[in-house]
């Protein structure tokens, strides 16, 4: 079945390759981007190659924005299947000691508002659909279970802003979950892995395609598929 899916900040990297992905398997894309040149010249870029992506101009720390996105996608879809929230900051590389309010703020406001600003506007095309799904793009650094054990590679990366807010996407990924069961809304949390983007410097395990896999999987769950988790590659992670 064709879905109708909107990736935000999908114009590089992860958000770009899960729609490559997801618009190979039919699907319809719609491709949100802050920056309507760099936007459209992603979604045309998939046009070229055959498939059906359209550029969906958003800013998730806009509310305006965000809401003649929502409208849009409602004009001329009527529903949402699939509602991939992407869009997201590292902030900075300072220790916690010397982050700074500022800058944590400047982070949650994308991270975890800007998650909840989009996922609030798009639940009633969500709705509208036969089933719809939600994938928070998470991080294994918002793992407490992964942050807190000496032999888990993550332990020494304590990067306040950053890892606390997905942990806090993790907790509108419970909160989300349990709301929307009755609506046959699925949420879960995805992790891409430790990827080669400009958040960590190329550096990396694997490349965009590659950490694109799980969040193509769980945007593509049937009814009988999981919600209210925490997934890898490789499977459940602990909160």
């Amino acid at each position: 079945m064709t879905k109708t899916v909107v990736i935000t900040g999908a114009n590089k990297s992860i958000g770009f390759e899960t729609a490559r992905q997801l618009s190979q398997l039919g699907h319809r894309v719609w491709l949100g981007a802050r920056d309507p040149k760099r936007g459209e010249a992603a979604a045309q870029a998939l046009r070229e190659e055959g498939h059906d992506v359209r550029y969906l101009d958003i800013d998730v720390v806009d509310d305006d924005r965000v809401r003649v996105a929502a409208e849009r996608v409602m004009a001329e879809d009527g529903k949402l299947d699939v509602l991939i929230n992407n869009a997201g900051i590292p902030g900075t590389y300072d220790g916690p000691l010397d982050e700074g309010v500022d800058n944590v703020r400047k982070v949650y406001d994308t991270n975890v508002f800007g998650t909840l600003r989009v996922s609030y506007a798009f639940i009633p095309l969500l709705k509208a659909a036969e089933q719809g799904v939600i994938v928070n793009v998470s991080t294994g650094l918002a793992s407490f279970g992964w942050l807190t054990d000496p032999e888990s590679r993550y332990f020494g990366t304590n990067l306040l802003g950053y890892n606390s807010s997905k942990a806090a996407v993790n907790g509108l990924t419970v909160s989300l979950a349990k709301a929307l069961e009755p609506y046959g809304i699925k949420v879960n949390s995805a992790d891409p892995g430790w990827t080669k983007t400009d958040f960590t410097g190329h550096t990396g395990n694997h490349g965009p395609e590659d950490a694109a896999k799980i969040i193509v999987r769980l945007a593509t769950i049937d009814k009988d598929g999981p919600t209210m988790g925490f997934f890898n590659e490789a499977g459940s992670l602990p909160w």
